[in-house]
């Protein structure tokens, strides 16, 4: 048995009926050329190849809970349990695959079995007249097993990087091609004696940071627990979710960031940010003072693909100034402002220093005592990608999408990850506090579009 982490433990804390606290990916995939037509059968026997396969899950797949403190092996998988094959109504486009995204994002896993499901689903027509039908995977597991970049690890193992490989193995026993390659992904015990050392080496690191907060609020460019706005995304949440997602041209984001002199994260927020800040403006919602993200940051520095190694920074996001020019500069500032602190610390400081500073927050979360006081107002991750072409069964992936939680007090969150050469957004949102969010993925492109045209100004008058 395996000791779950106060991580781990608080993702399964904070779930409720309305409040799942599973991840999920979106995964599209193109038929192989060699598989067109009506008469195709090459979902059927990728269904029968996971429905028939006698070859237990391996781990992560194969934990169970055991009095919510423990992960033992499950010695009873029943693929049934786990396993959907959907075929939508033809022709199906990618916004009813959202809506039926949507429908099972919002599902409770069963705490008796393992906690992840796997939908395939066919039916979905071609993205133009040039390309092949579709079909698509939908996987959801608990945030207790796995975080984002743990998620990603997985789907790397699980699909192939060649187009000819065959794969005889289901999704949840990963396709290794050496045993090592699985024992890499499961993290390695420590002893009592270490954890406690480890400890009590980050109080006096943890105190001096937090005096050195001190020093700073008042900065713009720092962010406090108490400095988030009241906004129309922060209410108590229902149970229903709307998934919408998109991809863009990743060479795009990059032009920005080196005309501007920022990093290509600071632009992502920052198009995060004029969407919402227009958003908002369409339903006179907008906080006069500005919006603050949570952005989650990576602390896995090894090779393991399961539970939670991760800490936040929180991020002004510049939505009460119109100039988008002077608010990507603030969020770069402030992204820095943080990542200059947590590089200071290591591992087990930062996980100590944020359990400390975000106190109120996860008090607030676990509690609801104070539902209009956040301190923050949303969440935007970004998740690692894959830089290589993956395959499952000679089918391409040709995009991926990340589905995240929500949960009361925070009515949305937006994750993208990278493959190959695209930007892949995905929002998470409750449905009945946010009309048509989906429309903030076009207001992401107009605002990209303007920091472009910004960036091509500065561009012809340096040569000039």
């Amino acid at each position: 048995m395996r000791l779950l982490t106060a991580v781990d433990q608080l993702f399964l804390l904070l779930e409720s009926r309305k409040q799942p606290m599973h991840v999920g990916g979106l995964f599209l995939f193109e038929l192989p050329e060699d598989a067109q037509g009506a008469n195709s059968d090459f979902v059927f026997q990728l269904v029968q190849q996971m429905q028939t396969s006698k070859v237990p899950p391996s781990f992560p797949f194969n934990q169970v809970l055991e009095h919510l403190l423990f992960w033992k092996k499950d010695e009873d998988f029943v693929v049934e349990h786990h396993f959907r094959h959907v075929a939508l109504p033809k022709p199906a486009r990618v916004r009813e695959l959202l809506m039926y995204i949507s429908k099972e994002h919002s599902r409770l896993l069963d705490r008796e079995m393992p906690l992840w499901e796997c939908h395939i689903i066919e039916g979905i027509c071609p993205e133009n007249e040039h390309s092949r039908e579709r079909f698509a995977l939908y996987f959801k597991i608990h945030h207790s097993l796995v975080d984002g970049i743990a998620a990603m690890r997985l789907i790397q193992k699980s699909l192939s990087q060649s187009a000819t490989e065959p794969m005889t193995l289901p999704l949840w026993s990963l396709m290794a091609r050496h045993r090592n390659q699985v024992d890499a992904l499961i993290p390695k015990g420590r002893s009592v004696g270490r954890i406690l050392k480890e400890q009590l080496s980050t109080i006096k690191p943890v105190f001096t940071e937090l005096l050195d907060n001190i020093k700073y609020r008042g900065n713009e460019d720092y962010v406090g627990s108490f400095d988030a706005p009241m906004s129309v995304l922060n209410q108590r949440i229902s149970a229903s979710r709307r998934i919408a997602a998109q991809s863009y041209d990743m060479q795009r984001f990059r032009k920005v960031a080196d005309a501007l002199s920022v990093n290509m994260n600071d632009v992502l927020l920052a198009v995060c940010s004029g969407a919402i800040r227009h958003y908002l403006q369409s339903i006179n919602a907008l906080p006069s003072k500005p919006l603050i993200a949570f952005v989650p940051m990576s602390l896995r520095n090894d090779d393991t693909a399961s539970g939670n190694q991760i800490s936040f920074l929180l991020a002004n996001l510049g939505t009460h100034l119109d100039d988008p020019v002077r608010r990507i500069h603030l969020i770069h500032c402030s992204m820095n402002c943080g990542k200059r602190r947590f590089r200071r610390m290591n591992q087990a400081q930062v996980i100590n220093y944020s359990a400390i500073a975000y106190a109120w927050e996860g008090l607030n979360v676990l509690t609801g005592l104070f539902p209009k006081k956040q301190a923050f107002n949303l969440i935007i991750s970004n998740v690692p990608g894959v830089q290589k072409p993956l395959y499952w069964n000679g089918a391409p992936l040709k995009a991926l999408y990340p589905a995240s939680i929500i949960v009361d007090g925070q009515a949305m969150n937006i994750t993208y990850t990278t493959y190959l050469d695209k930007v892949e957004f995905c929002i998470t949102a409750c449905s009945k506090l946010l009309p048509h969010v989906q429309d903030i993925l076009a207001l992401v492109d107009e605002e990209l579009s303007v920091l472009e045209a910004i960036s091509e100004e500065k561009y012809l008058g340096l040569r000039e």
